[in-house]
């Protein structure tokens, strides 16, 4: 058995969760200087005038937000993969729209700013875009798994 199935109360720490995964992908855009559609518009801070990008920003925090793109958006895709009862509650939390709207602001950001910098050794460039390019899929397949279990399941029953 599935240890959901057997303490049905995990349901309601999965919902209490989700924020913090929500959160996962705003602290990302705001590390990009990049501001996310629903998420909360918090106020800048004056001094925060110069705008950090992933273009700007150094190596070391690049590295950092893909390696943690990478490792959220595979972790998500292999909690669903393996759970896919989970959606319902994903669902109520708007998960579609706001990866999509995280994908579509975020990714084309990382993966330009890995394709402009200047790599003193190209294995570093290699290994960058071979996590992005898994994030993406990472978090197409998780996009699917939401839409074939919320939305096609339930015509198909």
């Amino acid at each position: 058995g599935n240890i959901f199935t057997q303490q049905p109360s995990y349901f309601d720490d999965l919902d209490e969760t989700l924020p913090t995964v929500l959160q996962v992908f705003n602290n990302i855009l705001h590390k990009c200087g990049l501001q996310c559609e629903g998420a909360s518009a918090e106020p800048q801070k004056l001094e925060e005038k110069v705008t950090v990008t992933a273009g700007n920003m150094p190596l070391q925090e690049l590295k950092d937000i893909v390696l943690y793109l990478c490792d959220t958006c595979t972790t998500l895709w292999a909690f669903l993969d393996v759970f896919p009862l989970a959606c319902q509650t994903f669902q109520k939390h708007e998960f579609c729209y706001r990866l999509a709207s995280f994908y579509e602001l975020a990714v084309p950001e990382l993966e330009s700013a890995i394709k402009k910098r200047h790599y003193e050794d190209n294995s570093v460039f290699a290994d960058l875009w071979r996590r992005i390019s898994h994030s993406r899929k990472k978090m197409i397949e998780v996009f699917h798994i939401l839409i074939n279990q919320v939305c096609l399941q339930p015509i198909l029953e």
